[in-house]
């Protein structure tokens, strides 16, 4: 994994996913996935720019089938924002920088419940 991104798994997903007090994104990957390795570049500076604001991390679906598919992920890459262990925000294949920037600065502004 590059620089800020961290590497979800079954095992951890419960700590670093759903309890984390932070703004999370998750990439639904895998290594023979073609527009997976398309848009890992944008999810790697989002790391970076976002670094102690948002949690970004990649989960690998091949190697994580049971988190994958509790959350019915189909075809990747397929990103979800997550605020408080709830999907705020779902993305299914390569997506603009800026569609996704837009969410994290709009999930980002808005206060607890409300």
């Amino acid at each position: 994994m590059a620089g800020n991104v961290q590497e979800f798994t079954d095992a951890n997903f419960q700590t670093e996913v759903l309890a984390s007090a932070e703004l999370v994104l998750v990439d639904f990957w895998a290594p023979w996935c073609g527009p997976c390795k398309l848009i890992a570049p944008t999810i790697d500076a989002l790391a970076t720019e976002y670094a102690g604001k948002v949690r970004v991390g990649k989960l690998n679906t091949d190697d994580n089938q049971q988190i994958a598919g509790g959350y019915g992920v189909s075809s990747i890459p397929t990103i979800l924002v997550m605020k408080g262990g709830q999907i705020v925000d779902k993305f299914v294949g390569v997506v603009p920088k800026e569609k996704l920037v837009n969410s994290l600065n709009r999930h980002l502004d808005e206060k607890p419940g409300g």
